[in-house]
């Protein structure tokens, strides 16, 4: 199943940013082994869970890849992976590469035992520049790259948004980078080496609609989109709690304030002039929440379908799987997990017509498969106890 089938991925990531971008690539039909060190990734600790080292955190990153823990610090550890490595199509990794050369699995050995892998590594900060090298975790980059102080833009105080972002998003960035890779591979049959830093990708990201007046040189103003600063873009309040709420076009303006009675808005901020509108965006904004306020979610929602104005209820964490249309796309999977029981899992959102991804292996316990792989290699038992062994 998926469009990856056939492809085989050495898996030597960890946490958060590595195991989301070889599970893009597991869920995508790859099949993608996850080295493990015989005590087992940090990841397993973090999050819920039933049973030790199967935490609710980890299961959502490594479904559908097949786990071998060994220990690389042994000879026989080694010697196993770069065996395993000969068999590979690609190679992820997100150490320091100082550590990972001194394992003995840095670049230029693995393209001695396999030739034209792709061999992707993801960085902190890139090799090239001032900071290579340096330890970073998801607040570390958040705070360089100008995420923390954006979310705390409106208190001055700078903010970690709740939630993994720079993994996720070099996560998502690396994965896409191995597809990549893999397209030139499979057009020429060479391999390469791909580095995806966390930082640079962070900063790419951040300043997307941030550039402002520094997108110009000599620079013709401030930093900022001023639509997501100070007193701009905010759940809209109502007379019963808040929604999601935005007239985007003129007509969607004019639209909206006439039905609820205040086309004299629409006049005040010359809304048929997109240019003029943005001039004045937090004014307008704040009238906008003012003007809601008067009435109840459910007619504003009512009024907005009928408007074709986009709008939704806002969620949380604790009731989005209740969402109509969550449940209309099956997006919440319940699973029988051989040692966990019943489980929910997010299937794979990336939809194939010909090649469909879906789980197929449940997330694997620590070293589940390592019988089973270095059996495949060609091992004996004997060797496959040494290479195991705590």
């Amino acid at each position: 199943m998926g469009p990856l089938q056939g492809i085989r991925v050495v898996d030597l990531t960890a946490v958060v940013l590595g195991p989301l971008a070889t599970q893009v690539l597991a869920d995508y039909g790859a099949d993608v082994i996850k080295v493990e060190p015989v005590e087992g990734d940090l990841m397993r600790a973090n999050g819920m869970s039933r049973n030790r080292g199967m935490s609710s955190t980890f299961m959502n990153l490594n479904r559908n890849k097949r786990s071998l823990a060994v220990d690389l610090k042994t000879p026989e550890g080694l010697e196993a992976v770069k065996k395993l490595i000969a068999t590979a199509d690609v190679l992820v990794h997100n150490m320091r590469v100082k550590a990972i050369n001194k394992l003995g699995l840095g670049y230029e050995a693995v393209s001695q035992i396999k030739p034209n892998i792709v061999y992707c590594a993801a960085t902190g900060f890139g090799e090239d520049g001032a900071y290579a090298g340096q330890p970073a975790f998801d607040d570390v980059i958040q705070g360089a790259c100008g995420m923390a102080s954006l979310v705390g833009s409106e208190s001055n105080k700078p903010e970690y948004p709740p939630t993994l972002l720079a993994d996720k998003v070099a996560g998502i960035a690396t994965a896409n980078a191995v597809l990549g890779a893999l397209v030139h591979q499979a057009r020429t049959g060479e391999g390469q080496y791909v580095e995806v830093p966390m930082f640079e990708t962070m900063v790419a990201f951040t300043m997307t609609e941030h550039m402002g007046g520094n997108g110009f040189s000599p620079s013709i103003g401030p930093a900022g989109y001023a639509r997501l600063l100070k007193g701009g873009r905010k759940p809209t309040p109502t007379k019963d709690g808040y929604l999601a709420l935005l007239p985007y076009t003129e007509k969607h303006w004019e639209a909206f304030f006439t039905a609820l009675g205040r086309k004299d808005l629409f006049e005040k901020y010359d809304l048929s002039n997109r240019h003029e509108r943005n001039k004045r965006i937090h004014e307008l904004y704040a009238d906008l929440r003012s003007v809601t306020a008067d009435f109840t979610s459910e007619e504003l929602m009512q009024l907005c379908r009928k408007l074709d104005i986009p709008v939704t209820e806002i969620f949380s964490i604790d009731n989005i799987h209740e969402h109509s249309h969550v449940k209309s796309v099956t997006l919440f999977e319940e699973h029988d997990h051989p040692t966990e029981g019943r489980v929910v899992s997010i299937r794979p959102t990336a939809l194939f017509a010909k090649t469909p991804s879906k789980i197929e292996k449940p997330c694997p316990n620590i070293g589940e498969q390592t019988q089973e792989i270095l059996s495949e290699l060609g091992f004996d038992p004997a060797f496959i106890q040494k290479a195991a062994k705590k």
